[in-house]
């Protein structure tokens, strides 16, 4: 269900030697010319080098001609951009004053950044002006015709492809994402783009559901069914007839409704609660979960019968290309001007881009409207006052990501060791720093311990009073506690409390690295 090689469409693929190898692309993350921003430039397949200047490469969107970057503050001496033959990737600053940023740090002299690097998405900043997003490219550029789903990267485009070639049928469709990754708009494409859409699109959050009323909001029930049925009452199924019934959080669907749910899958036919006969539906289903449903005990006949189409949504961190396409349309939903979205602060845009964004999309809507909200007050944000232990620089030449492999927890890749999932509320703040504390302040593990997924845990991190943004804590209160510790970055995020992974980022930034891996 998560092999997403095999849900890639258009493939720009070269085989050397045996070994597959995408293309090598540009984007435009940022650029005071905001209509500029998303476009791309396609650069080899194998062996070669991209000179970027301020008059080379062209970039452009499908349909159009390319375009030279031509900001003034772009050097005219070129960046080298070099693939060599193993797909690692060097970079040579150019002979001039431009200042070069790599993922948020100065760069002089060469870099090179492996396979896995590039996939995880290199941020170029140029002159302090422009961004670019240094990619693997799977997919060709192509005109997006879903304009709720936006995105130029290789999976957002072929995220798109599937939405077209299963909106036409009426087979149940699955979607897989992480929570924030826009699975619910995708469920409205599918709608929109089929023939169902006159009719309505019914949502549900399955979460929600109440063990004994489940089967009655579904299915509908008779008079008298239950205490309180005083007339007869129409279920979801009735409601969605001829439209699209759409379950998110499947996962937590009430057991005694599973196969309920099954029948309808199978026969297309249910019998409300209380009722002598059965009723037929021609509602299509489709539903979402961000959880492993194969761990979870989840009827497996159930989810056999909706992964008849999976689409797994990829994750904001695998298509680091497209935060600017994003960030933009999100900035003119908060009502700026083009003069406000020119003089948008190109360095927070950059702290934007180089974040891995846990909550996805929504994560990052929800900080462009804080961020705005600043701005317009007279305010000069920062990403670290918004986001729970931000890591606003990625190291120049860390690896990231594998190429296209999901983020899996560890509660994913061993389910016979996972805790229940479990809801927010039923984590007090003493079960969290518990959990963190067993765990050496990593999140990982602390999430698996409790029975939550990463962006869970990092809304509990958030609300706690006693856990503390590693990007706010005082650097003499680092320095002291780097000391007293002997620099054990375990002991220092326990002294500290704030999450391991974050101190050790701003320990980096700060020039404070304790060497610990």
């Amino acid at each position: 269900m998560n092999d997403v090689d095999n849900t890639l469409t258009t493939q720009l693929f070269s085989q050397k030697n045996g070994i597959t190898s995408a293309l090598l692309g540009l984007t435009i993350l940022w650029h005071p010319e905001t209509e500029r921003i998303g476009e791309q430039f396609i650069g080899p397949a194998e062996e070669g080098a991209i000179e970027v200047c301020r008059y080379a490469p062209l970039f452009f969107r499908p349909g159009q001609d390319g375009i030279a970057l031509g900001h003034r503050a772009i050097a005219r001496a070129p960046l080298m951009v070099r693939r060599t033959a193993s797909d690692s990737v060097e970079l040579a600053a150019p002979d001039s004053r431009m200042a070069l940023e790599v993922n948020g740090t100065l760069l002089s002299g060469t870099r090179s950044f492996s396979r896995e690097d590039v996939a995880a998405g290199v941020v170029l900043g140029l002159g302090g002006h422009v961004l670019l997003c240094l990619h693997w490219m799977t997919s060709f550029p192509r005109p997006n015709l879903f304009p709720g789903l936006l995105g130029v990267s290789s999976g957002a485009i072929a995220t798109r492809e599937l939405i077209r070639q299963v909106a036409g049928t009426d087979l149940a469709v699955l979607l897989l994402g992480e929570t924030g990754t826009g699975k619910d708009v995708a469920a409205r494409a599918i709608h929109q783009a089929s023939k169902r859409s006159a009719n309505p699109l019914v949502a549900v959050n399955m979460a929600t559901l109440s063990e004994s009323l489940a089967a009655a909001d579904l299915f509908g029930a008779a008079k008298g069914a239950y205490t309180g049925a005083q007339a007869p009452r129409q279920g979801l199924f009735a409601e969605a007839d001829g439209g699209t019934l759409f379950l998110d959080e499947l996962g937590d669907t009430p057991a005694s409704v599973q196969p309920m749910l099954l029948r309808v899958l199978e026969t297309g036919c249910y019998r409300p609660l209380g009722a002598s006969q059965d009723a037929r539906t021609t509602a299509r289903l489709i539903a979402a979960t961000d959880q492993d449903l194969d761990a979870r005990g989840f009827n497996q006949p159930l989810l056999r019968r909706m992964e008849a189409f999976v689409i797994r949504v990829p994750t904001l961190r695998e298509r680091r290309e497209d935060i600017g396409v994003l960030l933009l349309h999100m900035l003119k939903g908060c009502g700026l001007s083009a003069e406000e979205l020119a003089a948008f602060p190109p360095a927070l845009v950059s702290e934007m881009c180089n974040y891995d964004w846990p909550g996805n999309i929504r994560q990052l809507s929800n900080v462009a409207r804080r961020m705005v909200m600043a701005l317009q007050a007279g305010e000069r944000p920062l990403l670290s006052q918004y986001v729970q232990a931000a890591a606003p620089q990625r190291s120049a030449s860390a690896s990231l990501a594998a190429p296209f492999e999901p983020a899996r927890s560890a509660s994913l890749k061993e389910p016979s060791e996972a805790a229940p999932r479990r809801k927010l509320a039923e984590i007090s703040n003493d079960d969290l720093l518990g959990a963190l504390e067993e765990h050496g302040w990593q999140i990982s593990g602390a999430a698996q311990q409790l029975g939550l997924s990463r962006p869970s845990l990092y809304k509990l991190i958030e609300a706690h009073p006693a856990i503390r943004p590693a990007a706010l804590i005082p650097r003499d209160e680092l320095d002291a506690a780097l000391r007293a510790d002997g620099g054990d970055l375990a002991r220092c995020a326990s002294r500290l409390k704030t999450p391991s992974e974050a101190l050790r980022r701003h320990l980096r930034v700060l020039g404070l690295d304790t060497g610990t891996s």
